[in-house]
């Protein structure tokens, strides 16, 4: 079937992207899907940083691709052995595909599972294959779903059904932003009951991370950013105290404020300054978790012997350290139940044909999670 898709072709353009146009929207073809595979109508697209790493090029990918990966949908079509989804369900997109019999699948960590992430690397689907072409090349996935699309063809394992009657547009945010956020706290960093918290960088998933913070009760939860919007935003969210990382003696204001640093940071911008900011205000026998996906040529250094003297705990969080099937259900009856209000993150509609527009207000650190509707991209 044919289709419109936002196709990728050459990344590290230069700003701003409504002017040079990284993404154009084709016409593409997409194939029926295969064994295992479930073609979903789209409805609700997020603007991830992950996509912007992508299309700046500090993510590295094969070109060309059609971009997205944060998004929910209805089901059109399922292949052969599909036996978990039909037509009509309501689904949102997981952007790691667990095989389920890899060893960190074996152990409960599907955010880890090795094929998954040889796929999403290789920018095709699980099971190696490519739907999406045009008469004269191939299209790469981008990480097993290509969300700015009419239509994807996706893995059976990228999907999570959905039973409740919720917008399109705040079922999308499960997708990435709040399983990322939340998960780091509640999964990944499991911190405890009237803890300090410190969330570097509030993008979404940096203030679905304070939401989650709050929700598990910690008594003090300092946010931190370069952008003053983001920083009021925060406070409105419930955040205690806020600081801007601008500032050349954040460290020692924030460690001041806290009484030496706080019990678990998070780094959610994928950049090493704020990774340095995230562990100085960590305090001894902390932990510092990082949510972010940085160049793989970016390193970050810290002081060695502070891991042993101060007894400090440096950790990664994919995809929250998340079990989609047993984690999004349950953020969603939070949100329902007005506990976890991350619904209160999607700040700006546009449809499919603004995208390079919605990646430039992305980039400026003015948004929390700009939604493509679906319905509205013309034909």
């Amino acid at each position: 079937m044919k289709v419109k898709s936002a196709i990728l072709r050459s990344s590290g353009l230069a700003q701003p992207y409504a002017k040079s146009r990284p993404l154009q929207i084709e016409t593409v073809e997409l194939d029926p899907p295969e064994n295992g595979e479930v073609l979903v109508k789209i409805k609700a697209a997020s603007l991830c940083h992950s996509d912007l790493s992508v299309i700046n090029g500090s993510r590295p990918r094969p070109l060309p691709m059609a971009l997205g990966h944060e998004a929910s949908g209805v089901v059109e079509q399922v292949g052969e052995g599909v036996t978990n989804f039909s037509p009509g369900d309501k689904v949102i997109c997981i952007f790691v595909p667990s095989c389920g019999h890899c060893i960190p699948c074996s152990e409960g960590r599907p955010a880890l599972c090795e094929p998954g992430a040889a796929a999403n690397g290789a920018g095709t689907l699980i099971g190696g294959g490519v739907r999406i072409h045009t008469e004269t090349e191939k299209i790469a996935h981008h990480i097993g779903i290509s969300a700015f699309s009419e239509y994807v063809v996706v893995s059976e394992n990228s999907l999570v059904k959905i039973e409740e009657d919720l917008s399109f547009e705040k079922l999308a945010l499960f997708g990435c932003a709040v399983i990322t956020g939340v998960g780091a706290v509640v999964n990944t960093a499991n911190i405890k009951l009237g803890s300090s918290v410190a969330i570097v960088g509030l993008g979404g998933i940096g203030l679905s991370a304070l939401i989650g913070s709050i929700a598990s009760g910690a008594r003090e939860v300092i946010a931190i950013d370069i952008n003053e919007k983001k920083l009021t935003q925060a406070l409105e969210l419930g955040a205690t105290a806020v600081f801007n990382s601008k500032d050349e003696n954040v460290i020692e204001k924030i460690k001041a404020y806290s009484n030496g640093g706080v019990d678990y940071a998070f780094e959610t911008a994928g950049v090493v300054a704020a990774m340095d900011i995230a562990y100085a205000v960590t305090k001894r026998g902390g932990t510092t978790t990082t949510t972010g996906l940085p160049h793989p040529e970016h390193k970050f250094a810290f002081p060695y012997v502070s891991l042993t003297a101060e007894e400090k705990t440096i950790k990664g969080s994919y995809v929250g350290s998340c079990v989609p099937k047993r984690d999004v259900p349950r953020f969603i009856q939070m949100m329902k139940q007005g506990r976890l209000p991350v619904d209160r993150l999607v700040s700006n509609i546009i449809s499919l044909e603004e995208i390079n527009e919605g990646f430039d207000l992305l980039a400026t650190g003015n948004s929390s999670r700009i939604i493509i509707k679906m319905d509205d991209c013309s034909t």
